[in-house]
């Protein structure tokens, strides 16, 4: 070959690698330009006053997926028609939860060279009161029922529960006074009765009892997981029982729901899930046949609501929490819901 042949297939190569971004960039364009827009089918949705306390009778705010300028928007319907027409915030949210007129909003911020992560605290008003700093990808969100307390969890190596290459960091903060716990490995763990250290320990998905005080969440270890109680005072995490990722809390405060490893399922969607007796210890399947990664938001003492993938990234549905019945959708483009009164 010639070096004026060598030369030509330079060329060409070079131009056929420029055609090829180029089409990546406007590929990409074209699909922000899309989810900019309204898609026919879509809920309505109009821009309008969202608040964390209404007095009004009981609402549902999530986080709006479907495309369209309030993508990404906090809205709100009424709970007893989660399908109906959408009032959105202007608020943005990768994860939210709320409860007692407190929020707790996890946010992207877009930099130059990447993003950043945050964490927001809101009044009832959707009105900024604090923020921290978020050391990866926002995963799961919960506020205490009295609204005192605000906690979330990121991934800040790998991006995936399904696996086990992965590392998160689980933050409680109290709004009261604003001081922050940045990681639950400050707290002393009690495994199996002794105070037990390990350097793979990652926490995640808090859930509050009514007490300011007692909480629970999933601790990781030597590739197992296990239910924690965690004491806000004592500063300590004790271990309740295996396998359970995700947990939350029952209104009445008696049961955990949360999302089991089940052997034999794809190692992509591992999870089935469960309700468990904090008394008895006992475990009850729930009707889902299907893979769940979420951290499940109870509407009563009956009732489980969870997030699977959909058209527009995710759809909420509803099933009882005793094992009976069987799964129902609610809302279409919707996670991350919290009902308010």
């Amino acid at each position: 070959m010639t070096l004026r042949t060598r030369i030509l297939v330079l060329i060409s190569a070079l131009v056929v690698l420029a055609g090829v971004a180029t089409a990546s960039v406007l590929h990409a364009s074209v699909r922000a330009d899309r989810k900019n827009q309204t898609q026919p089918g879509g809920p309505r949705i109009t821009t309008g006053t969202v608040a964390l306390a209404t007095g009004s009778g009981s609402r549902m705010i999530f986080r709006n997926m479907a495309w369209g300028p309030h993508r990404d928007e906090l809205t709100t319907v009424p709970a007893s028609n989660p399908s109906g027409p959408r009032t959105a915030s202007k608020v943005k949210c990768l994860r939210f939860y709320a409860a007692a007129g407190t929020g707790v909003c996890l946010q992207s911020v877009h930099g130059p060279v990447q993003d950043t992560y945050r964490a927001v605290i809101l009044d009832t008003r959707l009105r900024e009161t604090a923020r921290y700093d978020v050391p990866g990808i926002p995963s799961r969100a919960r506020v205490s029922p009295s609204g005192r307390y605000a906690a979330w969890t990121a991934f800040v190596g790998g991006d995936s529960y399904a696996g086990t290459n992965f590392s998160t960091r689980a933050a409680i903060v109290d709004t009261r006074t604003g001081k922050l716990t940045p990681s639950l490995e400050a707290f002393r763990v009690v495994k199996d009765g002794r105070t037990y250290h390990a350097a793979d320990v990652n926490f995640w998905g808090v859930t509050f009892a009514a007490d300011d005080r007692t909480f629970y969440a999933t601790l990781a270890t030597k590739g197992r997981t296990y239910l924690v109680r965690g004491d806000l005072r004592a500063r300590t995490l004790t271990t309740l029982h295996t396998n359970v990722e995700c947990p939350s809390l029952s209104p009445d405060g008696t049961r955990v729901a949360y999302k089991k490893r089940v052997p034999g399922l794809s190692k992509d969607a591992p999870w089935h899930l469960y309700v468990l007796d904090l008394r008895t210890m006992r475990e009850t399947p729930l009707a889902e046949p299907r893979s769940v990664d979420d951290q499940v938001v109870w509407r009563d003492d009956r009732t489980i609501v969870y997030a699977l993938p959909g058209d527009y990234g995710a759809d909420l549905y509803t099933v009882p929490s005793d094992g009976t019945g069987k799964p129902r959708r609610i809302s279409t483009a919707a996670v991350s819901p919290a009902y308010v009164n």
